[in-house]
């Protein structure tokens, strides 16, 4: 059964959208282009952006309107209302031709209504511009219907330079290394962690990060898919080494208490500071953007890749937005073609705010080192997995003060009860896949 968020006012808005055919957007032209001349037509796209990131997007959108000069694309920013928006325009049989989506589940969702076009033409073209491992994101029941062109890097550790340098630490490379650090820091007065719990989420992010580097990522994929229990050892495991970061109040801002009521934006803000409450946040790549900070990257402020543990191999647990087609067009074919190209990466890459997970696309394109470090490392990665409660059941994997995102804050508050914790967790998953 679908679940209805929206109120008769979304629903308006929604029909307002598909009547008006997705108004905005660059008329595009030009007669100087070099694609072909002979796929004509208008794409309606929507996604989540707005702002700066809106701009970006139209950026690519022109690019690509450059090459095709008599395709017009038109863009509407959905907002945080994207998703019920969407729904709504399938149920009215008036979707747009072109969406980008932030869950993988909502893809699955509508791949199961045959809402979105089967795009397996263009699996050779995604493979070779991202990799197998990305490509495989947009795969349901082994068929390609989406392409993550807007990447997340998960996988970041975000630090203090000057704390750094007072307690004589450098970045470590793997856990041991991490929890040595910390306790260094603490020996130098000061809090090795700010911790930002929000609804719980962050909390979900740190668990994915330890869980793929201790269980490894087959058993990453089966407990995503609830194939082994969340009372598995593994899942216990992860919690414990967890521990090292959220069982000892001293190790966090504010105690268990403060990292309870933190927001994730405030968890940011008090280590990008010149008087920091915390030496390090544990956040991904959008952790600059969650305020306006005085430090400079590098200088004030550096990222280093969550480490290794016990060996493992390199990973990255990210998130971001898949382009998924509503509607088949020569024109709509044309442009999910263009976006698999560093070409169109490169045009928002070097605008900022924007990671791509394109391993083609030449890093030097971003506009700093801190952003080619933590982007790169999408373009780079052999391994990529998404976030795992992004790709869970809503109820369980999504939902403020349910399933994961209570669990996980009820262990920032009760870290020694993992037993109880992971059969609350098994309790809820298996209602959520029936």
């Amino acid at each position: 059964m679908r679940r209805r968020w929206f109120a008769f006012a979304l629903v308006v808005g929604a029909l307002a959208f598909v009547a008006a055919g997705c108004g905005g957007g660059d008329d595009g032209g030009g007669g100087d282009a070099t694609g072909n001349e002979d796929v004509t037509g208008e794409i309606s796209v929507m996604a989540i952006w707005a702002g700066e990131e809106q701009a970006g997007f139209e950026a690519v959108a022109a690019g690509f309107m450059e090459l095709y000069p008599n395709v017009t694309v038109k863009y509407t920013s959905g907002g945080d209302n994207l998703a019920p928006l969407l729904s709504t325009a399938v149920e009215g049989g008036n979707p747009p031709d072109l969406a980008a989506i932030g869950q993988p589940g909502l893809m699955a969702d509508f791949a199961e209504q045959e809402a979105i076009q089967p795009i397996d033409e263009l699996r050779d073209s995604v493979v070779d511009g991202f990799g197998e491992s990305v490509a495989d994101v947009g795969v349901v029941d082994g068929t390609q219907y989406g392409i993550l062109f807007k990447g997340a890097n998960k996988s970041t550790i975000w630090y203090n330079v000057a704390s750094f340098e007072e307690a004589g630490v450098e970045p470590p490379e793997d856990w041991e290394g991490l929890k040595a650090a910390a306790e260094t820091i603490k020996a130098a007065g000061l809090t090795p962690y700010s911790v930002g719990v929000d609804v719980g989420w962050p909390m979900s992010d740190l668990f994915e990060n330890i869980y793929i580097r201790s269980a490894g990522v087959e058993m990453y994929d089966q407990l995503t898919r609830h194939e082994i229990p969340w009372t598995d050892q593994s899942v216990k495991d992860a919690l414990t080494i967890m521990a090292d970061v959220v069982g000892d109040p001293a190790n966090m801002a504010g105690g268990t208490d403060g990292a309870l009521e933190t927001e994730m934006p405030a968890s940011v803000a008090k280590v990008f500071t010149d008087s920091p409450e915390a030496a390090m946040v544990i956040i991904g790549d959008f952790a600059p953007a969650q305020g306006e900070f005085t430090l400079e990257p590098e200088t004030g402020y550096n990222v280093f890749t969550f480490p290794s543990i016990e060996g493992s191999e390199p990973a990255v647990v990210g998130g971001g937005d898949l382009f998924v087609q509503f509607k088949d067009s020569p024109a709509a074919d044309a442009f999910l073609e263009y976006l698999t190209t560093a070409e169109a990466a490169e045009i928002w890459a070097e605008r900022g705010g924007f990671s791509s997970p394109n391993k083609n696309l030449d890093v030097a394109v971003y506009p700093d080192e801190v952003t080619r470090v933590t982007a790169g490392a999408l373009g780079e990665a052999e391994v990529f997995r998404f976030d795992m409660s992004d790709l869970q059941p809503s109820a369980f994997g999504g939902t403020p003060g349910a399933g994961l995102f209570k669990h996980f804050t009820d262990f920032v508050a009760n870290p020694d009860d993992i037993d109880g914790i992971t059969q609350k967790m098994e309790a809820d998953a298996a209602k959520a896949f029936g």
